[in-house]
């Protein structure tokens, strides 16, 4: 059974159309052949997602995104937590003058991309990832 849940911690934030985003998602998945078994959406403060960033990751910086892959085997059905800042993100929305909610749909894109196997690492990754969000976010009709 596939699960894919969202989850509010220490903001006031409300998520429209999950059943569409779910369904977007799932088809995210299976194009790059994959399968969604338990996936969790984490929407956050910049302070949340930093306490999570130096805890887990050792960074003392602000992220708009962390993902955990919860598999022990990357060959089985996706199973992760994706924790996103929606202050990150609607910063970096402003900063690039994008609609936030096209910047929130790209980072969302982005956190199961990495489920799948995208790296950012290098610079080379980096542009294969961005290629892939917006194929992603092509797939998302308004």
């Amino acid at each position: 059974m596939k699960t894919i849940q969202f989850f509010v911690e220490d903001i006031n934030f409300e998520l429209k159309q999950k059943k569409k985003l779910r369904r977007w998602l799932e088809v995210i998945a299976s194009t790059h052949q994959q399968e969604i078994a338990q996936l969790n959406f984490i929407y956050c403060s910049d302070n949340y997602l930093l306490d999570i960033n130096k805890t887990y990751l050792e960074h003392d910086y602000f992220t708009d995104i962390i993902t955990f892959d919860q598999r022990e085997d990357t060959a089985t059905r996706i199973e992760g937590d994706i924790f996103i800042s929606i202050d990150r993100v609607k910063d970096n929305a402003a900063q690039q003058n994008t609609p936030w909610q096209h910047e929130f749909h790209r980072v969302m894109a982005h956190g199961l991309l990495h489920l799948c196997g995208f790296d950012d690492k290098t610079d080379v990754q980096k542009q294969e990832m961005r290629k892939t969000e917006d194929a992603c976010l092509s797939l998302l009709q308004d």
